[in-house]
């Protein structure tokens, strides 16, 4: 049976981050849900009327709430879970034509969303595009995403003038992420204002700009866990040869989403040949850890520890992550003879 609860003025329904099943009607009261445009940095406060239906999407379609559910008076609301709801909907069409409306008009809203979104993104340089993609998801409390984006941006412009920012971004993510989880918290960081970086102009031709849209897809999708998606957007780059730099990152990328969906032997397979077309790569002790990885899983003990070896052997940064890793892994392999 559907529960009703009481909530104090000012008190929080449910949090932006929050799982749940629950699908909540408002019988008395006033409840707001509070929630950013992904475009624009706006803070939006929907007001929900007596009688309608708010938590309905995340409920239904089983992933993280996308607002604050703020109650603004003393309220009472009823809460469904899903086959309550369910069973509710279809004795009530009227429900499902009103639940269709909604929907709709938020598609709508959505879409030019994303139109704008992508408009603004022809005018943004690749570094800058990283960056920003990075500020998004920490001003949205995506602290494990957002720690994954910083950490490209550094890797690719090491000496970029945004690295130092960057850094103490990845910083606070990682801070946030242990004190407050996923999700939880304040903000960290305002909207982008005066302050922001500019894009640089006239430096992005479009073939550019749609290349960069890609490789930014691809990166918030492997940051989700997404590693399927994102291997499929990283291979339309690589099939494409348009950009040197991005064909470089891609590949790197969608080796690592062949590792993490535990396609071994295709992970040996394209690394191997990406080290003997960029036997430079900036990223070249991670893939040979990588490769070593995939030797381990496959039970080739002997070439997985020549890889460790070599990475600990390499002439670069001797606190580097690859190298004490692959330095623990050649311990292990040696501690189980």
């Amino acid at each position: 049976m559907p529960k009703l609860s009481a909530f104090r003025a000012n008190s929080v329904i449910y949090f932006t981050g929050d799982v749940s099943d629950k699908v909540y009607v408002l019988q008395t009261g006033k409840v707001s849900l509070n929630y950013t445009e992904i475009d624009n940095g706006q803070e939006i406060r929907d007001p929900i009327q007596m009688g309608e239906f708010f938590g309905v999407k995340s409920a239904l379609g089983k992933y993280p709430r996308e607002e604050n559910a703020l109650a603004l008076q003393d309220s009472t609301v009823l809460g469904f879970t899903v086959p309550e709801f369910e069973q509710f909907a279809m004795a009530n069409t009227r429900i499902i034509m009103k639940m269709l409306k909604v929907f709709s008009n938020q598609l709508r809203r959505v879409h030019n969303q994303v139109e704008n979104l992508l408009s603004k993104q022809e005018q943004v340089s690749p570094e800058i595009g990283l960056y920003k993609t990075g500020e998004y998801y920490l001003k949205n409390r995506m602290y494990e995403q957002a720690r994954y984006v910083f950490g490209r941006y550094l890797t690719y412009y090491p000496a970029g003038k945004l690295a130092e920012q960057a850094a103490g971004h990845i910083e606070t993510a990682e801070n946030y992420l242990s004190k407050y989880g996923q999700g939880k918290g304040p903000a960290p960081i305002e909207s982008s204002g005066s302050d922001s970086p500019r894009p640089q102009q006239g430096a992005t031709p479009s073939e550019l700009s749609e290349v960069a849209q890609t490789y930014y897809n691809g990166v918030s999708l492997f940051s989700q866990e997404k590693y399927s998606e994102a291997a499929s957007e990283f291979r339309k780059i690589i099939d494409g040869n348009e950009d040197a730099e991005y064909v470089a990152k891609s590949d790197y990328e969608f080796g690592r989403c062949l590792f993490l969906t535990e396609k071994y032997d295709d992970c040996i397979k394209h690394f191997t040949a990406l080290v003997q077309s960029y036997p430079k790569h900036p990223e070249l002790m991670d893939i040979l850890l990588y490769l070593g990885q995939c030797y381990e899983k496959k039970g080739d003990v002997q070439r997985a520890a020549a890889l460790y070896k070599k990475i600990s052997g390499m002439s670069t940064d001797e606190e580097s992550s690859a190298r004490l890793k692959a330095k623990k892994a050649l311990r292990e392999l040696e501690g189980e003879k």
